[in-house]
């Protein structure tokens, strides 16, 4: 008969089992982290994403709203009388401005003054219009800066406008040997949250109480902290003419689609995810691209 010396072993096996336990939850635990780090990289690049086009449909409006005229204040379009020693160009100068603000009057939406007149009805009046007289074709006039954004689109070229001089006929002139692209305009460092924060309840910890089941005010500021270090910048290039297509329904019979020459610009955007709030250093850059084309 052998006689086998076994104390101990079931203190061994237990010491055994823990240190395997252990592995194996340190690893789940890892495993897990990098889980919810991956979709927290996720939830950020779709967000800048998202920026992004936001930056391409802020382009578009631009764009649509230089043909339809910039909004302006009517009171800030103010011009000072000539009197009565003003000649006739001035005066019919200054009346010319007056039949032209009267318009902008007419035109422009109505908003409440809040005040009341004698019947109690609500005063309304016209504080903004589009400038009409001002609209036009958006054309390229405007140096393309270097940026972050404007460096991710290889196909454009950005770089300072070279000269020199020429003597032609007599007559020394300016002649530009090198010049980059240029764009309609360049809008930098716009605030996206800027955009959206009318959603959001006033204040740092302010709740809404529509929102109070859902939310707290902790994590309301806590979004709107996070979404204060997204920025859009975007640009435009007039590319030249396009072929427009517009369609609609008329009365007419044989009525088909309309064809006619339009302008297309080429629309560049980019969503910017920066290390903090009130940080410049980028971390996270998403360039878009596209292209509309406007009725002449």
């Amino acid at each position: 008969m052998i006689n086998k010396n076994e104390k101990g072993f079931a203190l061994v096996l237990s010491l055994v089992l823990l240190l395997v336990m252990s592995l194996m939850g340190g690893a789940l635990i890892v495993i897990s982290s990098g889980d919810h780090q991956s979709n927290n990289t996720s939830d950020q690049y779709q967000q800048a994403f998202y920026v992004a086009e936001t930056g391409l449909l802020e382009a578009e409006k631009a764009i649509i709203n230089k043909y339809m005229g910039p909004y302006v204040e009517i009171e800030d379009l103010n011009v000072v009388n000539p009197g009565t020693e003003a000649s006739a160009e001035e005066q019919e100068k200054f009346n010319n401005w007056l039949a032209y603000r009267e318009k902008l009057i007419n035109k422009g939406p109505e908003q409440d003054t809040g005040e009341f007149d004698e019947g109690g009805n609500t005063i309304r009046s016209v504080t903004h219009a589009r400038d009409f007289e001002n609209r036009g074709m958006p054309r390229n006039e405007t140096n393309l800066i270097a940026t972050g954004c404007s460096l991710s689109f290889k196909n454009l070229t950005i770089v300072p406008e070279e000269t020199e001089k020429k003597t032609v006929d007599g007559k020394e002139i300016t002649v530009i040997t090198q010049q980059g692209t240029k764009v309609t305009g360049h809008a930098r460092n716009q605030k996206f949250y800027d955009l959206i924060s009318p959603i959001f309840p006033a204040g740092d910890e302010a709740k809404a109480s529509n929102v109070d089941a859902i939310a707290s005010g902790e994590q309301i500021q806590k979004e709107k902290n996070f979404l204060k270090r997204f920025r859009y910048e975007f640009f435009s290039v007039n590319v030249g003419t396009a072929t427009y297509y517009g369609s609609g329904s008329s009365i007419k019979k044989q009525s088909s689609d309309v064809q006619s020459q339009g302008t297309a610009y080429k629309i560049y955007a980019c969503g910017i995810m920066t290390a903090g709030k009130t940080s410049d250093k980028v971390e996270i850059l998403i360039p878009l691209e596209s292209l509309i084309v406007m009725p002449n």
